[in-house]
């Protein structure tokens, strides 16, 4: 059995490979205020303009490749069972190569219709005013707003109480309920953050690397290899 590695990434492990962390100290993303285009508030009051917001948003990442923290994550698998939990919406992790990725606020290269949650379509293109799901909804791109339920959290909550080890990546812990993951980590898991800027987190032992993420997972990868030694 190998040792159950959960990983907590944010949007820090995807700025490096170009995509804007979604939001700036001015409380804009690209320009946007984050509730005019990612709101159900917003969606009400303009939604072709949410839609190519995220239409923007998409074709960023699809534009964008994976970097060395990404593929660096999908390299532990060989001595771990890796286990991602993300913020991020962008498909990086599966293109780096990790196989387990759970997406806590949604998946841009993915839709459902306004009246539909559950049933998930994947998006060619753009997602255009006028396209509508087989039940006659409209279709959205599938990602967590602002006033939405985070559906994903019980899932991640059971993954973080298995952990054997747990990694912090790109996160500022400012968005909840992600933030709230690490409470529930055992007290005695090792636990490791990777950050240009640590952010504050309760209670002690953290092994912190204040590096980007490209830098800091060959740091994490060293450390890991100490623990693999040491068991």
């Amino acid at each position: 059995m190998k040792p159950k590695l959960i990983v907590l990434t944010g949007a820090g492990i995807s700025a490096e490979s170009g995509l804007r962390t979604f939001r700036d100290s001015d409380g804009l993303w690209e320009g946007y205020d984050v509730y005019e285009v990612a709101s159900p508030d917003g969606w009400a009051k303009d939604p072709a303009l949410v839609q190519e917001f995220y239409n923007m948003r998409r074709r960023d990442v699809r534009n964008a490749r994976p970097n060395a923290a990404h593929i660096g994550l999908a390299e532990l698998e060989q001595d771990f069972d890796v286990r991602i939990i993300t913020q991020n919406i962008d498909d990086l992790h599966e293109r780096a190569g990790s196989t387990k990725v759970l997406h806590l606020h949604g998946e841009i290269l993915k839709m459902r219709s306004i009246h539909d949650t559950s049933t998930l379509f994947p998006v060619e293109g753009d997602i255009a005013m006028g396209d509508l799901a087989p039940d006659g909804g409209q279709f959205r791109p599938h990602v967590v707003w602002f006033g939405e339920a985070v559906t994903m959290i019980e899932p991640a909550i059971l993954e973080i109480v298995q952990a054997d080890l747990f990694v912090l990546i790109g996160s500022s812990l400012n968005v909840y309920p992600a933030a709230g993951l690490m409470d529930y980590l055992r007290p005695d898991v090792p636990r490791y953050i990777i950050d240009k800027k640590i952010p504050p987190v309760k209670g002690h032992g953290y092994h912190l690397i204040e590096k980007p993420a490209t830098e800091g997972i060959m740091e994490l990868k060293e450390r890991l290899q100490e623990y693999i030694t040491a068991g």
